[in-house]
């Protein structure tokens, strides 16, 4: 080998290695997990505890509370039933990564969400900041309730029942628009 191949080779060698070297760091920084980090914080489900309803001027419909180191929901039964709240059903806290399939706001505008195990019923709050610009929001709860979310309303808790019969709402019938006439 000549001298001058063998410098050739060595230059090559060192050019190999600064490649590899720089190929190794750059993808390296591409797999850097730091920036996408699980988050591990707990939501501060406290935000929930009390009553709600569908228009801030109606009474309580909702209770949330915690039982036993469990978060549970209730629902105003009527008067026949002999008592004012139903059995709880409990509640677990959802994912934000969940938030898009029954809410249309970006999940970082959310600071806790809390759901029965079935989803029949999602609530979440929404960041006071947040809240207080959008103007599609008049409160900071959000509620979803069997394939329908809108904003609900955090109430004084009451012990009157609520006569569902006498409601006029309760007496719309929906015809199934899909029918022709």
């Amino acid at each position: 080998m000549s001298l001058r191949s063998n410098v050739l080779h060595k230059k090559m060698t060192y050019l190999m290695l600064g490649v590899t070297a720089s190929s190794a760091i750059f993808l390296s920084a591409c797999n850097d997990t730091s920036s996408t980090q699980v988050n591990t914080e707990v939501a501060d489900l406290s935000v929930f505890a009390g009553c709600y309803t569908v228009s801030p001027d109606e009474p309580a419909q909702i209770r949330v509370s915690e039982q036993d180191g469990a978060w549970v929901m209730q629902m105003k039964e009527p008067a026949t039933a002999k008592r004012v709240w139903d059995n709880p059903e409990a509640l677990e806290v959802i994912e934000n990564s969940e938030i898009p399939q029954f809410f249309s706001i970006d999940p970082d505008n959310v600071d806790a969400v809390i759901g029965r195990p079935d989803r029949v019923l999602v609530l979440a709050h929404v960041k006071p900041a947040y809240a207080n610009i959008d103007p599609l929001l008049d409160s900071e709860y959000l509620s979803y309730i069997y394939r329908g979310a809108n904003t609900i309303y955090r109430v004084e808790c009451d012990d009157i029942n609520t006569d569902i019969l006498a409601n006029p709402h309760a007496n719309i019938i929906i015809d199934n628009v899909n029918e022709s006439s």
